[in-house]
């Protein structure tokens, strides 16, 4: 088993194994990063890596996985971006009983 070598920003350089880190990357974009429990304060440290890092680690042996960015970041969007005033009108209308049964009823018509 290959022994990798990497920092925590607490603990400062620190030896693994290849079981003790594991790897995401993009597949929209290829962006990876790696991540790992320091073995000095227990802390999850995660960082970004070029894919050349990447290659090396799944290279060694380090188990990978693959995710894809939320569909909802290729909608379109419409209006104006909510702002902290709608966020109180919002949350009023929570509070409200009356308020979200009428809003309810709209929306399931």
């Amino acid at each position: 088993m290959a022994t990798i070598r990497a920092s925590c920003s607490d603990c400062g350089d620190v030896e693994l194994t290849t079981a003790d880190v594991s790897v995401r990357i993009c597949d929209d974009n290829n962006h990876g990063t790696y991540s790992f429990r320091c073995p000095t304060c227990e802390t999850t440290v995660v960082k970004s890596a070029e894919p050349r890092t990447i290659d090396l680690l799944v290279a060694s042996g380090v188990v990978f996985t693959t995710w894809q960015m939320p569909a909802e970041l290729n909608e379109l969007k419409e209006g104006e971006p909510i702002d902290h005033d709608d966020l109180l009108d919002f949350h009023d209308l929570l509070s409200d009983d009356r308020a979200l049964e009428q809003a309810l009823a709209e929306f399931t018509g």
